[in-house]
This record gives C-alpha cells, sequence and structure tokens, in this order.
C-alpha cells in the first residue's frame, strides 16, 4: 500500500495536470515515429532536426497557459534546447510539468492476431528512479486494444490491465503520478457502440487491477480514448453522439475519486478532437475533469507550418498556441469553430486524417 504523505503529495500534482483550461501535450514520439512525421515533410530524420522539433513544440512562449504537463521520450529529456537551456529546464519555466513515456513500444501478443501487448516492466524500478532524479513528476504507458471479429480476447484485456497496473503501482512507489493509456484502436470496420464494450471491458478490468494492486486511484490519470466508430466503418458521429456515449461510458465505469480524464486523439483530425472535446464538456459539470493529451492534434499544423525551416519557427509556435488555446477552451465547453476564423488563412488547422 502506498502511505497517506505519498498519497497526497501525487493528488496534488494529479489536479495540477487536470487544472483548470489545461492539458497534456504528448510529445513522446519514438525515434521511428518522428521520422514519419518528418517523412510527410521531407525532412530528414537527424538528431539535430529532432532537437529543433522539439524546440518549436516545447519552446513556444506562453505554452504554460494552455498546456499543465509535456510528456517526453527518453532522448528529450537529455537534450537540451536552442538556447542552451535543457527540455526539462525549459517546460518548468513555462510552469508545465515534465512527464515520461515509461513503455517500452508494442509486442505480438498470442501468434499473428493482431494484439498486442506492452514491453517495459523489465528494468521499469531503475529507470523510474533516474527519471524522478532528473526531475520528472509524472509517466505514462500505453496499451492498446484491437477491436476485431473476435477480438478483443479476455486474455489480451486481461494482461494489458495487469500490466498497465503493475506499471502504475511502481510509479507511485518511486513518487510519480501514473498515466494508464488502455487505448482501444480507431482501426477497424467496428461501430461506435462496439467502441464502448471494447472500452467497457478494458476499463473496467484494469480499474479491479489497480484495486488488487494496491494502487491509489486518487494518484493517478486516466488517459482514454473517445467512443467513435472505426475508420473503416463508413460511419460518422457527431460530436454530440461522441459526447453521449463517452459521459455514459465514463460514468458506468470509473470511480469518482479519479483525479481526471485526459483524451487521447487517436487519429481524429485535429479539428475533431476538439470539437469532440467540447461537446463532451458542453455536457454541464462531471465528476471528474476532462480535457486533453494529443499528440498530433496538437503538432500537426504547427508541423506542416515549420517545415523543418528555423526562418517558420515563429509561425509554427503560433500555430501550436493556437490549436492549444482551442482544445483549453474546449476542455472548458467554450469552444466555437468560428474561433479558427483567424488562423484558417494559414491552412494550420487539419481537416485530413492525422
Amino acid at each position: 500500500m502506498i502511505e497517506l504523505k505519498k498519497i497526497r503529495a501525487l493528488n496534488s500534482v494529479a489536479n495540477q495536470m487536470v487544472s483548470k483550461g489545461r492539458g497534456l501535450l504528448a510529445a513522446d514520439e519514438s525515434v521511428n515515429t518522428v521520422g514519419k512525421r518528418f517523412a510527410s515533410i521531407n525532412l530528414e530524420n537527424t538528431e539535430g532536426n529532432r532537437r529543433a522539433f522539439r524546440n518549436m513544440l516545447l519552446a513556444a512562449p506562453g505554452e504554460g497557459r494552455y498546456i499543465s504537463g509535456v510528456i517526453l521520450f527518453d532522448e528529450t529529456i537529455r537534450q537540451n534546447a536552442l538556447d542552451g537551456r535543457s527540455f526539462l529546464k525549459v517546460i518548468q519555466d513555462e510552469g508545465i510539468l515534465p512527464g515520461i513515456k515509461v513503455d517500452q513500444g508494442l509486442a505480438d501478443y498470442g501468434g499473428s492476431s493482431g494484439e498486442k501487448f506492452t514491453k517495459g516492466l523489465d528494468g521499469l524500478d531503475g529507470r523510474l528512479k533516474e527519471y524522478v532524479s532528473r526531475g520528472a513528476k509524472f509517466a505514462k504507458w500505453r496499451s492498446v486494444i484491437a477491436i476485431g471479429p473476435s477480438l478483443p480476447s479476455a486474455g489480451n484485456i486481461s494482461q494489458n490491465a495487469k500490466d498497465l497496473a503493475q506499471y502504475a503501482l511502481a510509479c507511485q512507489e518511486n513518487g510519480l503520478v501514473p498515466v494508464v493509456e488502455p487505448e482501444v484502436l480507431m482501426d477497424g470496420e467496428h461501430d461506435q457502440h462496439r467502441c464502448r464494450d471494447a472500452s467497457g471491458m478494458i476499463l473496467g478490468t484494469m480499474f479491479e487491477e489497480l484495486k488488487n494492486m494496491g494502487v491509489a486511484i486518487e494518484g493517478i490519470i486516466l488517459k482514454a480514448n473517445m467512443v467513435v466508430p472505426g475508420k473503416k466503418s463508413g460511419q460518422t458521429a457527431t460530436p454530440e453522439q461522441v459526447a453521449k456515449e463517452t459521459l455514459a461510458l465514463l460514468d458506468e465505469v470509473l470511480p469518482v475519486n479519479l483525479p481526471g480524464v485526459v483524451f487521447l486523439s487517436g487519429g481524429q483530425t485535429e479539428l475533431d478532437a476538439t470539437a469532440n472535446l467540447n461537446a463532451i464538456n458542453q455536457k454541464g459539470p462531471q465528476s471528474w475533469p476532462l480535457t486533453f493529451s494529443f499528440a498530433r492534434a496538437l503538432q500537426d499544423g504547427a508541423t506542416r507550418t515549420w517545415a523543418g525551416k528555423p526562418e517558420n519557427l515563429e509561425a509554427a509556435q503560433k500555430v501550436l498556441l493556437h490549436r492549444a488555446k482551442m482544445n483549453s477552451l474546449a476542455s472548458q465547453g467554450k469552444y466555437s469553430s468560428e474561433l479558427e476564423m483567424d488562423i484558417a488563412a494559414s491552412g494550420s488547422a487539419s481537416r485530413g486524417q492525422d
């Protein structure tokens, strides 16, 4: 069991992460994933270019007005910004909490079923201790759940839930707030109801495992997918439909002492993710703060504007801050698509799949 004094400290950090009008910037892309982003702007995937990219994302003046925490990758926590400060110092100077991705990616589960489990439990305690010594305040572990004709399997849900709980306990023992992310993938032909069912299965099982493991719910943050139809389903859901199904799911399975929920964008467009988050928060006060933890849905327009060119840095950061502000408003139910007009001329807001 986690001692009471430690739980109070974890709860304080968790509450900061979901403070009013702020959310998380997920900037924890691996080297290979950054390479895919760079390919879209014809930029070579070098350490120097990754550093410049992260400088664009993390050193935007005033970012702390909208961003409460940033999830970093291992390479980033060791890098310096272009002004010589460490990236940790850059975000801390903005009043932003530094977080760190601690899982080590996905591996096949059960042969060729299409299901995955997450690597990284081996050596986790040592990595957590190093990240704490460097100044990290929270961590993140992502599991993925696939939907198919016979998926998800009970075994895959069980293993991912157990692994998330084991990771969460290790984090809390080391003084880090664990962000638990059991992502139900948008890939597939499933409808919205299948997404809700699968999401309910993994969330219900995970919270049972967290309880069994002795994890303090008051000291964690849930990173959840919204309830949306699969990309290949041929179906679309309005923001109101997404909000209705997502809130019904959360009310059904989440404990009331959870400090908050941050939503992943999961392949939604920038504008769709913001509109859906806004609709969720327009339904009135919920039992938990409901905000964002977006990667592509915060980064895409800024990345295209930047395009790897130093002379585009200021313009790209303006695009990033605009997107962050829109999601800040959406986390309070105050967003309107009309607010996009002042930046629409730049073509920065993504309407295609991100």
